[in-house]
């Protein structure tokens, strides 16, 4: 089975990555001591500029190696694209200045959500979570991919499973919130899923090309 290693610690991040890889008979696995780690300052001004520069960075730290990392993120069109690429620290830059702000939970940022869209009507309610994976070696990217996810923010959260927004974006087209699917069920139309895919797409294509490279 083929193993692709991910520079990430996040929970959620990692569940959604191994069931859109179980499909593909792929393994994913945690970067080795990512924890211990020097940390990345994600101070891009968009998803693809953070992913970059964290594969960039940690793959450094396995020499040789493919090694993805992803940002990503809910757009909210009623809300100007907010939270964007501060989705993991919007209820803490309520009150820190940018630069300072740390991550805030889940439910911080699902109740600050929730505050802002109080007044939007339902219909004015769109917008979309965006994913972009990085692939990098020794240090120097390889390529980046992009994956959306178009649906409705609702007024009060659904379902246990997923993370970050999950229980609040519903997904019209099956019916049901992120937060209402399992792992592999999600990763048939998530943002997350769909970017995976082009990258193991990616992957498969130059090993074809440069069946007998190192890699």
């Amino acid at each position: 089975m083929k193993r692709v290693l991910v520079a990430t610690s996040n929970s959620g991040k990692i569940r959604d990555l191994a069931g859109a890889a179980a499909a593909h008979h792929v393994q994913i696995e945690t970067l080795p001591g990512f924890s211990s780690l020097p940390e990345v300052i994600e101070d891009g001004l968009t998803f693809e500029a953070n992913a970059r520069k964290k594969a960039e960075h940690y793959s450094k730290y396995a020499e040789g190696e493919l090694v993805i990392a992803d940002d990503s993120g809910l757009e909210v069109d009623a809300l100007g694209g907010a939270p964007g690429v501060r989705s993991a620290r919007y209820a803490a830059d309520e009150h820190n200045p940018p630069e300072h702000a740390p991550n805030s939970d889940d439910e911080a940022n699902n109740a600050r959500l929730l505050r802002e869209l109080h007044d939007v009507p339902d219909e004015y309610r769109t917008g979309r979570f965006v994913c972009a994976i990085a692939v990098a070696r020794n240090g120097h990217s390889l390529a980046t991919f992009e994956g959306k996810a178009e649906g409705i923010l609702l007024r009060s959260p659904r379902g246990s499973n997923g993370f970050g927004y999950d229980p609040l974006f519903y997904f019209a087209e099956i019916g049901k919130t992120f937060a209402e699917l399992s792992a592999e069920e999600k990763a048939l139309y998530s943002h997350r899923g769909a970017a995976f895919r082009a990258f193991l797409a990616w992957e498969d294509e130059s090993h074809e090309q440069h069946p007998h490279t190192d890699r």
